[in-house]
Order: C-alpha cells, then sequence, then structure tokens
C-alpha cells in the first residue's frame, strides 16, 4: 500500500476542517430556528414576565452543570410568561432538538420505523385503529392483501366514515375525516381517485375511533388523545408525563400545535386546573363544549400507563417515546401513533421532564448525536 503523499494529507484534513465548519455552522442555524420561533412566540403572550437575576443564574448554573453549554434565557421566560410558574427544568427548545432528542433516539433509524402503516407490526398486543387501505411506498394493500390502485378505488367506493391520514407525518398534518359514498368524499367534493392523487402515496384509511362518552364530552368533533412521554432507563420505563390534549369547537385534530390545548393529568388521573392552547391562548379553565377541567377524571388512564410502558420494550432505538392514545367507547385504550421525535408539552407541564430532568440530560448526554445537519 502506497504512503500518502504530504500534499494528499494536507487535502484531508482541509477537508475535515472544512467539513467540521459546516456541520458546525449548520448545528448553530438549527438553534438558532427555534430561538427565533420561541421569540416570534414570545411576542403574542399576553403577559410577559422576565426572571430574576437569581433566577438566571440558577438557569445557567443548572445547565451548564448538565451539558457545559451557556444556554439562552428566552425559553424559560417563554414558559414563565405563559404559566405564571418559574423553574430551571423548562427545557431550552434549541437544545432538546438539536442535542438531547438526538442523543436519546436514533434519528438515523426513525424513518425506517415511523410509517404508520407498520404500526400493527411493529407494536402488536395493543388495540389499533383498523386500517382498511395502507399504501406503502406507492404500493396498496386492502384489508391486508395487496391490490392495483384500479382495485384499490373500486373496493373504497362506497367505505363511509373514515379518517384519512399520511403515514409519515406527525403533529396531524394531512389528516382529514370524510365520508365516501359512490366515490365521491363530503371534502370539498373530491373523489376518491382525486384523494389518491393529492397524497401520492405512503398514506393510510382507517375506520373512525369512537371514543368513550368522557373523552368525547371534552370536544365532540376531535379524537381527544392522552399524550404520555414515558423514558427508557435500562430495564426500567419510566413516566415522565401525561397530558390531554382536545380539540377546539369544530375542529378535528386534538393536537396543540393545530390549534388544540392541552392539560396535565395528574397521578390519580384527574385534569390540572388550566390547559394552554396556542401562545397568547392560556390558562383555560374550560373546555369550549362548557367541561371544567379541574378535577375530571379521565377513563382507563392507569391501564393506558401500563400498556404503553410495556410497548415500549418494543422500540429499543428510542428512549424518549410519545404515545397518543385514544379510550374507546368500552373502556379500552386504543393506540393512535407513537412518536420518536415527540415536542416537550411544557406549558401543559409547566416544567420540562419534571424530577427526572436531570436523570436524562445526565444519562443521555455523552452518547453520539444522531441527528444530522446539512448545510
Amino acid at each position: 500500500m502506497s504512503k500518502l503523499s504530504l500534499l494528499d494529507k494536507i487535502k484531508i484534513k482541509l477537508f475535515r476542517t472544512v467539513d467540521k465548519l459546516a456541520t458546525q455552522y449548520a448545528y448553530n442555524q438549527f438553534v438558532r430556528f427555534f430561538y427565533l420561533r420561541t421569540a416570534n412566540s414570545f411576542k403574542k403572550v399576553k403577559e410577559r414576565r422576565t426572571l430574576t437575576k437569581q433566577q438566571q443564574q440558577e438557569v445557567l448554573n443548572y445547565y451548564r452543570k448538565l451539558t457545559g453549554k451557556t444556554v439562552p434565557l428566552i425559553d424559560h421566560e417563554y414558559f414563565y410568561s405563559r404559566t405564571g410558574q418559574s423553574s430551571k427544568e423548562y427545557m431550552p427548545i434549541g437544545l432538546y432538538e438539536a442535542d438531547i432528542i438526538g442523543k436519546a433516539n436514533r434519528l438515523d433509524c426513525y424513518n425506517s420505523y415511523s410509517d404508520k402503516n407498520l404500526d400493527e407490526v411493529l407494536l402488536p398486543n395493543v388495540r389499533h385503529p383498523h386500517s382498511i387501505l395502507k399504501n406503502v411506498n406507492g404500493y396498496f394493500y386492502f384489508e391486508g392483501n395487496p391490490v392495483s390502485k384500479e382495485e384499490a378505488l373500486r373496493l373504497c367506493q362506497n367505505i363511509g366514515e373514515v379518517v384519512f391520514k399520511p403515514s409519515l407525518a406527525t403533529k396531524g398534518e394531512g389528516v382529514i375525516k370524510i365520508n365516501v359514498r359512490n366515490g365521491i368524499s363530503d371534502k370539498d367534493g373530491l373523489s376518491m381517485e382525486d384523494l389518491f392523487n393529492q397524497y401520492q402515496k405512503d398514506f393510510l384509511i382507517q375506520e373512525t375511533v369512537h371514543q368513550h362518552e368522557t373523552m368525547a364530552a371534552l370536544n365532540p368533533t376531535s379524537v381527544n388523545t392522552i399524550r404520555i412521554l414515558t423514558y427508557r432507563s435500562g430495564m426500567d420505563v419510566l413516566l415522565v408525563y401525561a397530558v390531554v390534549r382536545i380539540g377546539r369547537e369544530g375542529q378535528v385534530i386534538d393536537n396543540q400545535s393545530a390549534g388544540g390545548m392541552s392539560t396535565q393529568i395528574d397521578a390519580d388521573g384527574r385534569l390540572c386546573k388550566y390547559a394552554f392552547g396556542v401562545a397568547g391562548d392560556d390558562m383555560i379553565e374550560r373546555t369550549d363544549s362548557g367541561i371544567v377541567l379541574e378535577g375530571y377524571e379521565i377513563p382507563s388512564y392507569k391501564e393506558a400507563i401500563e400498556i404503553v410502558k410495556k410497548l415500549h420494550y418494543n422500540l429499543p432505538l428510542f428512549d424518549l417515546v410519545g404515545w397518543d392514545i385514544a379510550i374507546c367507547e368500552d373502556g379500552e385504550p386504543i393506540l393512535i401513533e407513537w412518536n420518536g421525535e415527540p415536542g416537550p408539552s411544557q406549558t401543559a407541564c409547566r416544567t420540562g421532564f419534571g424530577s427526572l430532568t436531570e436523570r436524562i440530560i445526565t444519562e443521555v448526554w455523552d452518547r453520539p448525536n444522531t441527528r444530522t445537519y446539512k448545510v
């Protein structure tokens, strides 16, 4: 094997230096994006609060100890302003998105696992919404059997009330509830062929979930789900927090990011006093349907927690997992979806990961970051 020339060694060193600088630049831009997003949301908050010098120092010392980084204070002031509660444990969003989630979870593998069409294979032994039709990478499957596009269209001419959703999207993006008769949906008169062409590939059609009357009372037009965040630490799966997500009047989606609201669930399965919506929509005490939140009991809450803790063992590449659980008419929990890149519900919980914040950061911090950065 011939030795590298001095010029080749210089080229390799230069390439590595440029690559390192480009990666750092992309990382900085990624963090800056979340800083600006928080700053923009901060403008919409009704009452803006600032941290005292003592509070500022407490936050800075806390995160320097855990990460060696100096974090921006805007996230803490933003959540403090929204909730009225100051906490050093609020998670700076840029730090979470750029570092923590990529260290806790194998994001380089996430695309291979996140297809909702595969949930029943990946996560058996739990109730799932019944999938009538699946499109996986352009291939159609009707009731589990491979079919052509033409056959799929024929079989879906009169499927009635269903949920049409992209299989690779998150946060409720692209999810619609439709009723199909004679090949025509009640969504702007679009035909099934129109919808197939619109979604192109990687989607699924599911039967609608009929939720428990207690959950439906919160908002009857949306399936109101329990978002549970669990953390796996060795052989232990720990509950980080649980919130209930509630749609607004007339909405189909319950996600807070899509305009819904959320509030924390206590250890007894009862709701806290306040819910939070989009920035500026804070301290909500009643749902749009008139339900008083404080003390409202969520059915089958403990069963839902136990189910997702067991399911988490099926996902060894992901130590932080968000679970969306609905409660069916018969009181049985049903898995709507899981998320290997969950956003923390910091307003509803009024802290980052609560008492587990330090433990989680400490355990994941020295791991490789599987978040990739491109210029």
